[in-house]
């Protein structure tokens, strides 16, 4: 901050402002100088450009260049056909990422719109968006910091800066400390100057690193390198037609025919569509698993992620502190229930208990819930809470014994509250009751036990001896060690006589409790599952180290690694614990730590830019990485990963926006099925990308055969006939394919390589053993055919087998590796829709004489069928043995 080194009375006087506010004049008159308290949005996205951005595929221009050449050659059936298609993809693409783009939205709100502030004196109620430096903020329990200020006149005040640090526990704020934008008021109240609004303030920063220029997906450049190969092969089977044209001296005009349908085979116009619908599919699927993808190609990129980067709170965590256990008099009870819900048991030696019967633990959660300003409450099945968390902590753990803070609170008049500081770690209240008054007393033990005189044991209390002290500080050092955060607690039944001064002296001691932000259940599995897929799971947080190691390892985070020779000692350091802070990295090089990042699973005290270093380290070496979080530090790294994931419930509208997936239940357990489904869309895709490009390359290599064998006037197949089966026969098996069930099998696999093609060597083998096979039947179909005594017979015959291939070649690409009969012909509901649709579609252009004419197609009698469909058959059977050849050498 510009005035971290300054006083308040300083700073008051540097703003030319004051305790009594600005003037409203003034006020207009900073607003107009400086704008909006809001964070700008640099690049907004506009319905115009998510149309511009569908021309961004290599194959729609091959189209659209086919669609002018159709028309330079007089043959205007085709241009309209060519243009329906591309215009049928574009406006299917654009609605489908508009829309995910307009239902974020409501996710732009970074701050509540209105904020009490102090202007010609007077209190006034103002527009978030109009607070201007200068203005004296007026905030209290449960309001978010509208901007950047410095503190005056507080009132034990504690804020929640998780959403910029990652911090789970409250921070205690003093005059002259800084207030930043997006935190929360949890304890007390306060009055701040306003030194810094909209993209001035951190949380502004934060927002300006996070909108750089989005880098593409692995899917994006996996579909760009392959629709280039594409675009190129029309490029060069068209260049290689005119060749044979000009040596044979065949006309302009029919070589111009022909480099048409060489352009519109090589060029599966239906592979954008189906890779539409396919990501759409899939982000509709994973909206219903409460996953909403924000971007349609980063359905597939979560399926080859190889390491997620996730904040422990409110993540691994709930973001709920919760007690866990009490100590009393040597005894340790351990509390079940996770969170704010008021559900749990009392155990004690490993059985449940009923705590009733132990006076001092009643007395302990009595003391804990009234020496307390927080609440819990339901509404519509929920239980929410205000205030701060470890208060809440406290309420809700009295009420899983059926000790309610509401109903003790008519018993127990409060009286007086003494505010806890940093000083004394000491809080205290003071309550009047029946039998006269009463203070309970929570904070440090190593402080409480100072001001103790006795202890409360299970049948009476004692004097506080040495032993009693030095046993609870032995208790206390433990259950910090394990991650907890720990309280004591005390009592004292004050004489009619009683002083705020001496409240805290001859306390009882009645004991500990031990709280910890818990894992979430669904975690460890989480976590579990991704290491047998593969994927290595990094912690990366605000707290301090020890508390995430221990998160790290309650949820079984893997700190195994490979090998330290070489190492320096501190880099060996670290990478035996798994484990570095801040600070740490700061230390090291970029060399050091691209040596060890792949041994680290857990990272604390991390700011934003250091997370940002983590994420790029891992991507340096090769990892796709995915990035989860909630909170405004989390978003550049969100921004940067492959796939940033926020948490739709607790997650700040700087993460979600910065994201490309949301998840609405902020739960880890989501990422798996995610993951799940993303890879199986890119098994999917894998599918229908091989089957479509043999299926095209069929068409090439049976349009070269003819025109290299028997000239320029015995085409196989004319540019209209091949755009009717690569846009329409094709297209509804290719979308079967795109949606067939994910198979469980997907998640024993390791990720795939960043750098690995759609068309691998595997995959590429198989696509062009299959076109050969096809194109070499066909062409032998339409030499069958007799082509020089009837051109169109041979034609349809033609046109007949590559349907006949199209009803049963499908259901071989299912399984890219495994047999038809392994994979079932009957579980996949819609590839006999779409078989059946196909036949139906081929049958109307073949036998409805207004298309069969269009189409320059003749009539086939059940006879002439049987070659089509015995023809396909046996290339079925080809394609099954080709796909055993392949898999070996995969």
């Amino acid at each position: 901050m510009e005035y971290e080194d300054m006083g308040v009375v300083d700073v008051f006087a540097r703003l030319k402002s004051s305790r009594e506010g600005l003037s409203g004049k003034e006020a207009v008159s900073r607003l107009d100088m400086h704008g909006f308290n809001e964070l700008e949005v640099k690049k907004r996205i506009t319905p115009f450009g998510v149309l511009l951005g569908q021309f961004a595929n290599f194959i729609v221009w091959v189209l659209l260049a086919a669609a002018l050449i159709s028309f330079s050659i007089n043959e205007i059936i085709n241009f309209w056909v060519i243009l329906f298609i591309v215009g049928f993809v574009i406006i299917l693409g654009f609605i489908q990422e508009y829309t995910a783009d307009r239902a974020m939205e409501a996710l732009k709100d970074i701050v509540h719109p209105t904020t009490m502030v102090v202007r010609d004196g007077k209190l006034l109620q103002v527009l978030t968006r109009d607070v201007v430096v200068g203005d004296v903020l007026v905030l209290e329990t449960g309001d978010r910091v509208p901007a950047d200020a410095i503190l005056f006149d507080i009132l034990g005040l504690k804020v929640d800066e998780s959403s910029l640090t990652g911090e789970s526990v409250s921070v205690e704020k003093m005059e002259n400390d800084p207030l930043f934008a997006g935190t929360q008021i949890v304890h007390g109240k306060c009055k701040a100057l306003v030194t810094a609004t909209g993209m001035r303030t951190k949380l502004g920063g934060i927002a300006g690193m996070i909108q750089e220029e989005e880098e593409k997906t692995p899917l994006q450049q996996k579909i760009n390198g392959l629709a280039k190969v594409l675009a190129a092969i029309a490029l060069m089977a068209s260049g290689l037609a005119m060749v044979l044209g000009i040596i044979t001296g065949a006309p302009l005009e029919k070589m111009l025919i022909i480099a048409l349908a060489l352009a519109v085979a090589a060029v599966p116009a239906g592979l954008p569509l189906t890779m539409t619908i396919t990501l759409g599919h899939g982000m509709r699927h994973m909206a219903r698993h409460k996953a909403i993808v924000r971007k349609m190609l980063g359905v597939e990129t979560l399926g080859s992620t190889t390491v997620i980067c996730t904040d422990k709170t409110g993540t691994l965590t709930k973001n709920e502190m919760t007690v866990e256990r009490i100590v009393i008099d040597g005894l340790s009870i351990d509390i079940t229930g996770a969170g704010y819900e008021p559900y749990g048991n009392f155990v004690v030696d490993g059985e449940v208990s009923d705590i009733s019967k132990y006076r001092p633990v009643s007395l302990l959660l009595k003391a804990a819930a009234l020496c307390n300003n927080a609440t819990i409450e339901e509404n519509n099945g929920q239980w929410g809470a205000v205030g701060d968390p470890t208060e809440v902590s406290l309420v809700a753990a009295a009420a899983k014994a059926d000790i309610w803070k509401d109903d003790l609170e008519l018993h127990y008049e409060k009286q007086h509250e003494i505010m806890f500081t940093s000083e004394r770690k000491l809080m205290t209240t003071i309550h009047a009751t029946a039998e006269g008054a009463v203070a309970f007393t929570k904070g440090a033990p190593e402080f409480l036990l100072e001001r103790c005189i006795a202890v409360e044991g299970m049948d009476r209390s004692h004097d506080l001896g040495e032993e009693d002290v030095r046993a609870i500080l032995d208790d206390n050092s433990r259950l910090a060690s394990s991650a907890y955060r720990v309280l004591g607690i005390a009592y004292r039944e004050l004489p009619q006589s009683w002083t705020v001064g001496t409240a805290e002296e001859d306390l009882t001691f009645l004991g500990l409790v031990a709280m910890i932000d818990p894992v979430r259940s669904e975690a460890k599995e989480a976590v579990e599952v991704c290491r047998r897929a593969g994927i290595k799971v990094v912690m990366i947080t605000g707290d301090n180290e020890e508390t995430a190691q221990a998160i790290g390892r309650k949820v079984g985070l893997d700190d195994s690694t490979v090998g330290t020779d070489g190492f320096s000692e501190k880099l060996k350091r670290i990478v035996a614990d798994g484990a570095i802070t801040g600070d740490e990295l700061s230390s090291l090089s970029d060399t050091e730590f691209n040596d060890v990042v792949h041994d680290i699973a857990v990272y604390a005290r991390v700011m934003p830019d250091q997370k940002l270093r983590i994420v790029r380290a891992l991507q340096d070496r090769g990892e796709v990485v995915a990035m989860t979080g909630d909170g405004v530090n989390d978003a550049p790294a969100l921004k940067k990963a492959d796939i940033g994931i926020a948490m739709g419930i607790k997650g700040t509208d700087v993460a979600k926006e910065s994201s490309v997936m949301v998840l609405q239940d902020d739960n880890f357990a989501t990422i798996v099925e995610a993951v799940k489904q993303g890879r199986g869309i890119y098994e999917n895709i894998e599918k229908f990308t091989c089957y479509l490009v043999s299926r095209n390359f069929t068409e090439v290599i049976l349009i070269l055969l003819g025109i290299s064998l028997l000239g320029f006037e015995l085409l196989p197949l004319l540019a209209l006939q091949i755009l009717f089966i690569n846009m329409f026969d094709e297209i509804m098996p290719a979308i079967a394919l795109g949606l067939d069930p994910v198979r469980d099998d997907v998640m024993h696999r390791p990720p795939r390589s960043r750098s690995e093609r759609i068309l691998n060597r595997r995959n590429l083998l198989l696509v062009i053993s299959v076109a050969l096979v096809m194109g070499l039947a066909c062409f032998l179909v339409f030499l069958i055919s007799d082509p020089v005594d009837n051109i169109d017979r041979a034609r349809t015959l033609t046109f007949a087998t590559i349907v006949s291939m199209i009803l049963f070649i499908p259901f071989a690409f299912r399984s890219l590796e495994g047999s038809i009969w392994n994979v079932g012909l009957l579980t996949n509901r819609l590839m006999l829709l779409g078989v059946l649709s196909t036949a139906m579609l081929t049958l109307s252009v073949m036998y409805i004489p207004f298309l069969r004419d269009i189409f320059e197609l003749t009539v086939l009698g059940l006879a002439d069928w049987m070659l089509p469909l015995g023809v396909a058959m046996v290339t079925l059977v080809m394609v099954e043995l080709i796909k055993k050849a392949s898999s070996r050498v995969g």
